[in-house]
């Protein structure tokens, strides 16, 4: 991915929510740090997996790159063509002509659909609402084209959401999103309502999609499992920060960060002959509102010491495009035993059904 411009650059991304009323008589306003200098890249035909307890501020970036969320400091750059845009600075009528570039797959395939709208309303109500087609005939082309190749079958089109079941609703919510043509998509938890068997064909249908028409996918989860499936990286969130972001097969295998491997100790088998110790995490995750010093996570860390307490770890490219913030990333990554490398399956081993 290196060779490749970015088609997203995050640069210290902040999220504060202010919490409690100011008075004279309290001095500063306490604020919830959501979302506390994050810095990553996505980049084209990429799907970027993120990870991490809940409460650690995932959706709340997955929002921020949708500017659902004004940002409290940091930037957002698309760099789309020869144009590099601040999403920040985008008026409410720019930033509504840029809604084409970048849509959202939500959790809940229930909630998510308007129970008095047909599939066909719903799938166009993107080209209606940004004004993309110039007429309904266009509009109904469209709804057609992207409703069959979500493997959705023609007469849906006239029926409403109650008449379907989870992974067919879920395909309705993935051509909504996709009827623009987006580069970049974010799906936010987009398959954790479905059965497993339901997964496997959401997951292969977004893989297609993504090869057909070059999408980029922020895939936030807590199945570590689907997350190791589908990502070609991984970043890892503890407490508004990134802890750690590698390759997928790299994260997975020779995680660097004890956060990280606490979390991949969770899954009862990564894969043929990958297992990690069961490692377990005391204490609880720290409230966003009134942070330790020093490491966030050195409150639950056994490999603490004093340093951790004092000073903040640097987010550092410890290897060639591996990057943690840990004082002791390379020496607690040599210490402790790897697995070995298991290659994954391109595809979910079970067949699409419709």
């Amino acid at each position: 991915m290196t060779d490749k411009k970015p088609l997203i650059t995050v640069n210290e991304l902040k999220i504060h929510f202010p919490i409690g009323k100011k008075n004279m008589w309290e001095g500063e306003q306490s604020v919830v740090k959501a979302v506390d200098g994050l810095s990553f890249q996505v980049f084209p035909s990429e799907t970027l997996g993120l990870v991490g307890e809940s409460g650690s501020g995932k959706t709340t970036v997955g929002r921020a790159m949708l500017r659902a969320l004004r940002l409290t400091g940091g930037a957002i750059t698309f760099h789309i063509g020869n144009q590099d845009i601040q999403l920040a600075n985008l008026s409410n009528s720019e930033l509504r002509k840029f809604r084409s570039h970048i849509q959202l797959i939500f959790q809940d395939p229930y909630s998510s659909l308007n129970p008095r709208m047909t599939v066909r309303d719903i799938i166009a109500e993107p080209l209606e609402a940004l004004g993309l087609c110039s007429s309904r005939e266009e509009v109904d082309e469209k709804v057609r084209a992207i409703a069959e190749r979500c493997k959705l079958n023609l007469e849906y089109l006239r029926r409403f959401p109650h008449a379907f079941s989870g992974g067919q609703r879920q395909r309705i919510c993935i051509a909504r999103a996709l009827v623009c043509d987006p580069e970049f998509v974010v799906c936010d938890e987009s398959v954790s309502a479905l059965d497993v068997s339901i997964q496997a064909e959401i997951l292969n249908l977004l893989q297609d999609l993504q090869d057909e028409r070059g999408l980029s996918y922020l895939f936030i989860a807590h199945d570590l499992s689907v997350v190791s499936h589908i990502s070609d990286r991984v970043a890892v969130m503890y407490v508004g920060r990134l802890v750690e972001l590698a390759t997928r097969d790299r994260l997975f295998n020779h995680p660097m960060h004890p956060y990280t491997r606490a979390l991949m100790s969770a899954i009862p088998k990564v894969s043929k002959g990958v297992v990690f110790k069961p490692e377990s995490l005391d204490g609880e995750i720290p409230n966003p509102a009134k942070l330790p010093s020093g490491c966030l996570f050195h409150t639950r860390c056994k490999f603490s010491q004093s340093v951790c307490e004092a000073e903040p770890p640097l987010w550092r490219e410890a290897e060639p495009g591996h990057f943690v913030s840990c004082h002791f990333a390379e020496d607690l990554a040599e210490k402790l035993s790897a697995p070995q490398t298991q290659k994954k399956p391109k595809r979910a081993d079970r067949k699409e059904t419709q």
